[in-house]
């Protein structure tokens, strides 16, 4: 497909994006968004992300910050759009999303994301995020301070390849150290 196609594929892309969003009930993350586009029709990422530009631009859909992630919501204006615009989009492509957002849903849902990043604030100085996230809630979070760029590089690898042991291992010292001191309190 390219972004110079026509009009009816262009507006049927969009379309597909207001009908899943409409059946959603809770707002959506980019990805988990375009995971279930691509589990209905296959879209280059990148006029993905120019569709839902164009559908934020016209007020169709919003989208805001929700546990340090951005999420997508299909707008009122969205929804009458939806309503006028809803016979554009294909019977066989509605029943194929009827059939197939359940079990995506339930998939990314149920996923754990493990999440880094680095934010610099000087040339020798980075705010490392590590964090872990299931069911859209963020479990576990930590932040610490790089002093090059090269140390930030390296915890945010570290943390992606080795935080199923880390994880544990940092939960399990914050419960020692609370029962270590509840010991020393009751003698």
């Amino acid at each position: 497909m390219k972004l110079g196609a026509d009009n009816d594929t262009l507006a049927e892309n969009k379309i597909l994006i207001l009908y899943l969003l409409s059946i959603l009930d809770n707002p959506i993350n980019n990805d988990g968004l375009y995971r279930l586009v691509l589990s209905i029709q296959d879209m280059n990422y990148f006029y993905f992300q120019q569709f839902l530009l164009d559908l934020e631009n016209n007020k169709y859909i919003m989208n805001y910050k929700k546990e340090d992630e951005m999420v997508y919501e299909i707008t009122e204006s969205g929804k009458s759009t939806l309503d006028l615009t809803i016979d554009v989009l294909p019977g066989i492509i509605k029943r194929k999303v009827d059939e197939t957002i359940k079990g995506e849903l339930r998939e990314i849902k149920n996923e754990s994301a493990v999440r880094a990043e680095f934010i610099p604030l000087s040339e020798k100085e980075f705010i490392v995020k590590c964090k872990i996230i299931e069911n859209s809630i963020v479990i576990f979070e930590i932040q610490t301070l790089a002093t090059t760029r090269e140390q930030a590089i390296q915890i945010v690898q570290n943390w992606e390849e080795n935080s199923n042991m880390i994880y544990p291992k940092v939960i399990q010292m914050l419960n020692e150290k609370r029962e270590e001191k509840k010991e020393e309190e009751s003698n």
